[in-house]
């Protein structure tokens, strides 16, 4: 099995002394300095691991799935400084199958008192709802062992090896911001920019999601209790 990355290098998983498949996982090399009990683990499971310098992601499985790996407050703090939603659309433009490795104690984000609970469940249906999975992990353990899996399941069983591809430069910072608020319920891309007008920033809106319909123009009960109901409702995935 062999694939071409973008810069031209040809990469093919390898086989067992049993025959079979040796997954291949590219690791970007900050990432790999960052966690290198990660990389660790994946040698152990019997992976090959490469580390290079991706445009995008933490982790590339195979031509169409790459993974950024969050912990649960860089998660939080990442989506605070606004930046969450532009790095991980970007990732979905240069991948079919963008994946966010959520890492950690998740009921950790109620001890951040800068940041409601339902904004970040609001912020994970958001990215959900725009195809990009999440999933959970305890530790980095684990985080390496769906690492493998993944890889395994996309290059033995789809026979896709992984790939490098360059980032696709086709949202700034304020077209990923409207993206995201016009991805809940009703909204759409004018209403989306009327309250970012009215309140700055994604996680200001969401924090003050009561006051829309006095605040902004068109927006009226309906509307802010389906909302709610995405930003507060448990998840059940």
């Amino acid at each position: 099995m062999r694939n071409t990355t973008e810069d031209g290098t040809s990469t093919s998983s390898s086989r067992r002394p049993d025959g079979g498949v040796k997954p291949i996982v590219i690791v970007d090399s900050r990432e790999a300095s960052i966690v290198p009990k990660v990389v660790e683990e994946l040698k152990g499971l019997g992976a090959e691991v490469k580390t290079a310098t991706l445009p995008s992601g933490d982790y590339i499985v195979s031509s169409a799935c790459a993974v950024e790996r969050k912990t649960v407050r860089d998660f939080v703090h990442t989506l605070m400084r606004r930046h969450l939603f532009e790095q991980l659309f970007e990732l979905k433009e240069a991948y079919e199958r963008p994946i966010v490795i959520l890492e950690g104690y998740l009921p950790m984000i109620y001890k951040f008192s800068k940041i409601k609970p339902s904004s970040i469940w609001g912020a994970m249906f958001a990215l959900v709802k725009n195809g990009i999975a999440i999933v959970p992990t305890a530790n980095q353990g684990e985080t390496a062992g769906f690492l493998y899996t993944a890889a395994l399941q996309e290059q033995a069983l789809e026979e896709r090896a992984p790939a490098v591809h360059p980032v696709k430069k086709l949202e700034t910072l304020p077209e990923a911001q409207v993206f995201f608020m016009s991805s809940l319920p009703s909204l759409g891309r004018e209403r989306a920019v009327a309250i970012l007008k009215s309140y700055g920033t994604p996680i200001n809106a969401l924090i003050n999601v009561d006051r829309w319909q006095l605040d902004v123009k068109g927006l009226g009960p309906k509307t802010v209790k389906k909302v709610k109901e995405v930003l507060c409702a448990l998840f059940e995935g």
